[in-house]
């Protein structure tokens, strides 16, 4: 019978079997709700502050956000000095593509290249660079105008061998201004 009771005894034995985990267990059963209160309270506390370096409500954070996505410029084909060369226009918006024959752009320079499209004259070409050939986006819709993007080709296509004459801007645009004085 006394095995009985030594086997109940062992039974109902805890975890904890010293004062020194009694102590540790009491210890931990406080101290961690605790801790894990106040990181809650930290938490919450901090949602109503913006983070260090945020400035997402400042007004010119918001209105940088509400401003247009695109504008217009209306640009005034009289005023000549505001066009740019077709040397300026093809380093900005050519060179990428005619300098190193991507996708099958004639080289700037390479009569071979080119001569078929001189051929087809001026007006083709310019036709082209408007409105995009195989893999070429239509240029007439960018950041330059119809004029400047036809000084471009001019441009490219003299240095192959072409003898066009660089356009103009159009002396109707500068007439403009005269009429408007008189009235």
């Amino acid at each position: 019978m006394s095995d009985d009771t030594t086997l109940q005894d062992a039974s109902h034995e805890g975890p904890i079997k010293t004062p020194r985990q009694l102590v540790a267990a009491v210890a931990f059963a406080f101290v961690v709700p605790v801790l894990v209160i106040a990181l809650l309270a930290s938490y919450v506390s901090n949602d109503t502050r913006p983070a260090a370096g945020s400035n997402l409500l400042d007004r010119e954070a918001i209105a940088a956000r509400l401003a247009p996505v695109g504008q217009v410029t209306i640009r005034s084909a009289a005023d000549a000095s505001a066009l740019k060369t077709g040397e300026q226009v093809f380093a900005a918006q050519c060179t990428a593509c005619h300098t190193a024959g991507v996708l099958g752009a004639p080289k700037v320079g390479d009569a071979a290249a080119w001569a078929p499209r001189i051929k087809t004259g001026y007006a083709a070409l310019l036709n082209s660079a408007l409105k995009g050939k195989n893999a070429m986006p239509p240029q007439g819709t960018g950041a330059f105008g119809e004029i400047e993007i036809g000084r471009a080709v001019v441009y490219m296509a003299n240095q192959a061998g072409a003898k066009f004459d660089e356009p103009k801007a159009p002396p109707a645009a500068a007439s403009a201004p005269a009429s408007a004085a008189s009235r």
